[in-house]
């Protein structure tokens, strides 16, 4: 059951923050805009003081004993887990700065998985960028991926106290 719920949460974690996997219904382009540097990095302050927040909490969770402290902490670790994972699905939205693919929830209806994983739609949107705008969606990612690592690290961590009750 438990291996269930953590497979559940890790994979909601991947597709509600990376909707670049989703691929849009009868192959229509939705909001394929440049990238946008400085609100992406706006929004990736933000993540980082969350993420800072985050480890501060793990750090409490790791050095209390109280088995109902732990649990205080855990929901604590949880929302903020959450608030983070929401900051960063917005990072791929309209106006988040990454400049692509769509704005809705990740997969939601009229969504689908295609044979190439989404990607078949993304060829004419990297087409269209210039060398810069190529080197800025480079670099959100370069920020992007090590952020979501991290946020995969703090789920599992999440998940081993929780099987420790």
């Amino acid at each position: 059951m438990k291996n269930t719920i953590l497979a559940a949460a890790l994979s909601a974690v991947v597709l509600s923050s990376m909707p670049a996997l989703a691929q849009p219904a009868s192959g229509a382009q939705a909001n394929l805009e440049p990238p946008n540097v400085q609100e992406f990095d706006k929004r990736m302050a933000q993540a980082q003081e969350n993420m800072k927040k985050m480890q501060e909490q793990m750090d409490k969770i790791n050095q209390t004993q109280d088995p109902e402290a732990r649990q205080k902490l855990l929901q604590e670790h949880w929302a903020t887990m959450q608030n983070n994972m929401q900051l960063m699905h917005g990072m791929w939205g309209p106006g988040g700065g990454m400049g692509c693919c769509m704005g809705g929830p990740g997969m939601g209806p009229g969504m689908t998985m295609g044979p190439m994983m989404g990607w078949g739609h993304m060829g004419g949107y990297y087409s269209t960028l210039t060398p810069e705008q190529q080197r800025q969606r480079q670099y959100m990612m370069d920020q992007y991926m090590p952020m979501q690592q991290m946020m995969m690290d703090h789920m599992m961590r999440h998940q081993q106290y929780m099987w420790m009750r």
